[in-house]
């Protein structure tokens, strides 16, 4: 089994997040970037597809070099192998094309990205790319299993969990619950020297371009003072209620 791993280079959400260029570009400067959270459940599971019957784990992402460290994180992990193709994401459409690119050269029986990203929240890319390449997609995926060509799926839906099967290939957006955070790889030493000797490719964009422009970003409106009410003043605390929250 050939299996993609699709990779976003996102910012901890620890790091202070800042604008430049008139609020029109984000400041990467003093920003620590991790692997996307729902993406690295898939990368998990993908490498319990390997040790379980010996597929290959291939990770993507599209991005300048600044992305080869947590690519290399993904081989420490485990992955066979990585590519990068050599291009700043303009948007979810953008991402998926050049992804789709790289699945025309090579055939993949499972492509596994995250539900989302924690930074833009898109939730497009998988959806995108399934119907770019007329494959089945899967979203909030939080079961898998495969025998032969044949998949069985579980995923997440208003108010409960839908059981579906698919046959390969496929597309699968990741989430929580394909895997736990208990389950994450943490890469040890040997793993760290072993993804120094895999590869890790380059490729060229393909010519397309993105189909929206960012105008400019905004911080959110920083939380007002917090008023506290002693617990025997109801009067107070339903006036403030009425008047002030406006929520009765």
């Amino acid at each position: 089994m050939n299996i993609l791993v699709c990779i976003s280079n996102v910012p901890d959400t620890t790091s202070k997040i800042n604008f430049k260029d008139d609020n029109k570009s984000f400041d990467t400067n003093g920003v620590q970037f991790i692997i996307n959270p729902n993406d690295e459940f898939g990368l998990t599971r993908a490498i319990w597809l390997q040790q379980k019957s010996g597929a290959k784990v291939t990770v993507v992402t599209v991005g300048d070099a600044s992305c080869e460290p947590i690519l290399r994180k993904c081989l420490a992990i485990g992955a066979d192998q990585a590519i990068r193709i050599d291009a700043i994401p303009e948007d979810g459409y953008f991402v998926a094309s050049q992804l789709a690119s790289l699945c025309a050269k090579e055939k993949y029986d499972l492509i596994i990205t995250g539900r989302e990203s924690i930074d833009y929240n898109g939730a497009m890319v998988g959806g995108m790319l399934a119907s770019i390449l007329s494959i089945p997609y899967v979203a909030n995926c939080i079961q898998l299993d495969i025998d032969g060509t044949s998949a069985s799926l579980q995923r997440e839906i208003d108010g409960g969990k839908e059981s579906l099967s698919a046959t390969l290939p496929l597309v699968l957006g990741a989430q929580k619950g394909l895997v736990e955070e208990s389950d994450l790889i943490i890469p040890n030493m040997r793993g760290i020297m072993q993804a120094r000797q895999k590869p890790l490719t380059v490729e060229t964009p393909s010519d397309v371009e993105g189909q929206t422009t960012i105008q400019n970003f905004e911080k959110p409106q920083a939380k007002g003072p917090v008023k506290l009410v002693d617990a025997a003043n109801v009067d107070t605390l339903i006036e403030l209620l009425q008047n002030e929250a406006k929520v009765l």
